[in-house]
């Protein structure tokens, strides 16, 4: 069985399809979603959204939401992880983090944020997904000033020794379709050569498309012009990581998914509630 440690099933781009996109899911194999909320109003929607199509899910605000978040956002976040502690299906803090790619978002008040978050996944007992862009380094020193309960770098796509910062600290580092761009030489390098405990899958669908979902060579080098990712795409990613590890599929599927167990304790009730 696959687990997709990371996927926006509740994005607009699914309005249409949503169910089918999961059942594709699991006839791709795919057994595990992982649905994290990215601000404060749509915390109950993604908490539906799991229960309906049997994924796990997880609470928190986004970086990039962080200018439109109020103080009051962090006392749902509170409240909620409260409310739902004994939610099978609730597994993690996220997505939560740093990012220092987009232009004009304050620095100051992600960090706020970030901290903060990291400080209730702590007191709930919880796993956090990192998103981190740009902002390994900072996401490590408020790991190391609030240390939690493991997690998930999601996207990954820092240094190796920021790579083994995380490990270090008990989290797992997603991997996903950009490992299927040949031109991806880091991340590719990474997930050759990282220890196997470090490494889980995920799709961010539908972000973050595999090479194949591209048009033509000329937009998978600029990045345009790709077709919706989605969970099902994840049994084709992995092959990229079986080849990169020299592993068979069977061996990706059972390394993978222990470390997404490990990563994200609460899973194992999840899936047994499906």
């Amino acid at each position: 069985m696959w687990i997709d440690t990371h996927c926006h099933l509740d994005a607009p781009e699914f309005d249409a399809d949503r169910d089918a996109v999961a059942q594709r899911a699991r006839g791709a194999g795919v057994g595990g979603l992982v649905i994290p909320a990215v601000a404060a109003e749509h915390f109950e929607a993604v908490r539906a959204l799991a229960h309906r199509v049997g994924a796990a899910y997880a609470l928190g605000i986004h970086p990039l939401c962080t200018p439109q978040a109020q103080d009051a956002d962090l006392e749902q976040l509170s409240a909620a992880l409260l409310v739902h502690r004994d939610d099978p299906r609730l597994v993690a803090v996220g997505e939560i983090g740093l990012d220092a790619f987009v232009p004009g978002v304050d620095w100051d008040r992600q960090v706020r944020f970030y901290e903060a978050q990291l400080r209730l996944a702590r007191q709930a007992g919880l796993p956090v997904l990192l998103h981190v862009r740009r902002s390994a380094d900072g996401l490590l020193a408020g790991l190391r000033r609030t240390p939690v309960s493991g997690g998930i770098a999601h996207a990954f796509n820092g240094s190796a020794q920021q790579a083994r910062a995380f490990v270090q600290l008990g989290l797992r580092l997603g991997f996903g379709g950009a490992m299927t761009h040949e031109r991806a030489l880091q991340i590719r390098r990474l997930a050759a050569e990282l220890p196997e405990a470090a490494l889980v899958l995920e799709t961010d669908a539908p972000d973050i498309p595999p090479a194949w979902l591209y048009r033509t060579a000329a937009e998978r080098a600029d990045g345009s012009g790709h077709h919706r990712n989605e969970p099902a795409e994840l049994p084709r990613i992995a092959q990229t990581l079986a080849s990169l590890r020299g592993w068979t599929l069977e061996r990706t599927a059972e390394v993978t998914s222990i470390n997404a167990h490990a990563a994200l304790p609460r899973l194992a009730g999840a899936l047994e509630a499906l």
